[in-house]
């Protein structure tokens, strides 16, 4: 490829992001079964597409993503310094903990399904189902012992509803997290994220936006039946998406080039688990770097989500 992909700066870390991040929650087999072979060659392509950072966590396909993952880059057998790997504590198949005790066990078991030495970054998953007094006061300082001993470089968390960072973020020393993951918050038919973005960058925290497509809401295919989305905001999607097609269009890239052209975002995180669905996902990038802009359909599709504009599902199904 003549051009690579954009790197992005995440926050005050240092660390240069490839600007479509590696979601490796399908490689878990959470959206259909994913063969070995079939993970390693995405994994495989994607390194030689340009991107960087790779996403799972331990909730992930009950372990299954981060195994993997793990056994996806040990075959590809790229250096260790030329990726970034993030994942997560709390959340896991048998439930929520955030007690000292539980992560500082689950990085090791993460590190061992991962086949690594330490991973870049550790996110608090999901923290609105927990107790954010918990967070601050004991999950974040065991965090940083986790950092002073080298298994993570940083601290991330991660939720749907915007207000967790606020809540958190206002309670502990500047600088002790690095990083915050929103998902389902910019995109087409949601860019409440983008009012956030001021007070996140006077915290000096990298911002990693995941899920452009909403969890399949902007898709040909459309979302899950678990979807927690309004029956109202599904129909309104179908019908951006019928339109797009009608115009020889598919919704998903131009979703995803949408998200991509705001460079605020250290990255675009979104699901991978096959070498086409790559190859799409950094096609898009490499048109938005080329400046090529769906500004005419995104008109009309906006102007079909206006009633939905926003509108946001409670955060209990995922």
């Amino acid at each position: 490829m003549e051009k690579t992909l954009e790197l992005r700066s995440l926050g005050n870390t240092g660390l240069k992001l490839s600007c479509v991040g590696f979601g490796a929650s399908p490689l878990g087999s959470v959206f259909g079964p994913v063969s070995d072979e079939e993970a390693i060659a995405t994994v495989r392509e994607a390194f030689r597409l340009g991107i960087n950072f790779f996403d799972t966590s331990p909730y992930y396909g009950g372990t299954l993503s981060e195994k993997v993952l793990g056994k996806s880059l040990k075959a590809v057998g790229v250096p260790r310094d030329q990726f970034i790997v993030s994942t997560k504590c709390g959340r896991y198949k048998d439930g929520f903990d955030f007690s000292a005790t539980r992560v500082t066990q689950s990085i090791d078991e993460s590190l061992e399904r991962l086949q690594l030495d330490y991973v870049d970054i550790l996110q608090c998953h999901d923290i609105e189902f927990g107790s954010l007094d918990q967070i601050i006061n004991e999950t974040i300082p065991a965090l940083q012992k986790l950092k002073e001993k080298g298994k993570i470089r940083f601290i991330g968390i991660t939720g749907l509803p915007l207000g967790i960072f606020n809540y958190v973020l206002d309670r502990v020393p500047l600088g002790t997290i690095d990083v915050i993951l929103s998902y389902c918050h910019y995109g087409i038919n949601d860019t409440t994220l983008e009012d956030l973005l001021p007070y996140l960058k006077s915290k000096g925290v990298g911002v990693i936006s995941a899920s452009p497509l909403s969890m399949g809401l902007l898709t040909e295919n459309g979302p899950p039946d678990w979807h927690p989305a309004s029956s109202e905001l599904k129909a309104e999607c179908r019908k951006a998406a019928d339109f797009c097609k009608g115009k020889g269009k598919d919704i998903s890239k131009v979703a995803m080039k949408y998200s991509l052209c705001n460079k605020d975002f250290s990255s675009i995180l979104v699901g991978m688990k096959s070498v086409q669905q790559v190859q799409d996902n950094v096609a898009a990038a490499m048109e938005v770097m080329k400046g090529e802009k769906d500004e005419e359909i995104l008109v009309e599709i906006e102007e079909i989500l206006k009633p939905v504009k926003n509108q946001t599902w409670p955060s209990g199904i995922q």
